[in-house]
């Protein structure tokens, strides 16, 4: 297929052709994308989408890199791109409604400059709020689904969908996004006034959790596995003695067990690999079986 010809001069946001996805993820992996369209506006979206239905091609969205492992082959059709582009944060008194390419950790300073709570336990998260919805991410008790109150939602054709917090079927690292493949263009948060120094105070003190356990300077998606009932993924690697273990440039942190990270030039095959060794040998040493919270993406 032309995509050069098919795509040449459409008001979609940001054309590219054959770029390098591993550029667009956190792990730093993965090969290349036939087509990929960073969008600015909701209706390049909406214009976007309906444009690949009607010939085609399938539609792959990405935010802004965190949670993903892209293959070595690439995604094929058009990656989407929802991250910096697209991008508004406002504020209507306690409601504050965001757009899903912005970061979480920015929406969550916003909110604290306007002295509201409810945010600061999230506001480490490394993601888009699109991504951050989809997933229900959550950090230390609290989930996206104690402080949403409304998301904005566009279907693979287009249409354009309105949930309440119930309609969402949030529980743990899922919602309704997955099930109906729905793409997240906007959330609504619903906070409370407190006192900003109190704010703060809490914001820092979760920043400096997060800076001293977690490897942050590394290359990695973040958590790579699920919290399994009765324990903690982190805790069960260390116990079976894999901190900081090698294989190539794939590693088990030494700084935080839970984070498996790309050293240098990891392909995606090493780490799918490394990471299903260390969920065996876990598995095989205390009979709690890891379940993967990155999510795997591209032609097999």
């Amino acid at each position: 297929m032309d995509y050069r010809a098919l795509y040449e001069n459409k008001d979609f946001g940001i054309i590219k052709f054959d770029e390098k996805l591993k550029n667009y993820t956190n792990f730093g992996i993965g090969g290349s994308a036939d087509v990929l369209v960073e969008v600015k506006e909701e209706y390049q979206l909406v214009d976007l989408l309906k444009f690949n239905m009607e010939n085609g091609i399938e539609s792959t969205i990405l935010g802004n890199g965190t949670n993903i492992l892209v293959t070595d082959k690439g995604i094929r059709g058009c990656v989407i791109i929802i991250s910096k582009n697209y991008d508004r944060i406002s504020l209507d008194g306690n409601l504050l409604k965001v757009s899903a390419g912005s970061l979480l950790s920015k929406a969550s300073k916003f909110s604290f400059k306007n002295s509201l709570t409810g945010m600061e336990e999230v506001s480490g998260i490394p993601g888009s709020v699109g991504g951050a919805v989809a997933m229900n991410a959550g950090a230390y008790g609290v989930e996206m689904k104690d402080i949403i109150k409304s998301v904005r939602l566009i279907s693979k054709d287009g249409e354009i969908l309105e949930y309440d917090n119930k309609d969402m079927d949030f529980s743990y690292r899922h919602s309704r996004v997955f099930d109906d493949d729905l793409i997240v263009s906007e959330a609504i948060f619903e906070l409370k006034k407190d006192n900003q120094e109190k704010i703060y105070e809490k914001f820092d003190d979760f920043t400096n959790r997060r800076v001293s356990k977690q490897p942050l300077d590394k290359k990695s998606a973040g958590s790579t596995f699920k919290r399994p009932l009765g324990s903690y993924a982190s805790k069960l690697i260390d116990e079976c003695g894999l901190r900081g273990y090698k294989r190539g440039d794939c590693q088990v942190s030494e700084k935080h067990c839970g984070f498996l990270i790309n050293n240098g030039h990891a392909s995606c095959e090493e780490m799918i690999n490394f990471i299903e060794e260390v969920s065996s040998i876990v598995f095989e040493k205390t009979g709690f079986k890891l379940e993967r919270e990155v999510k795997i993406i591209g032609e097999r």
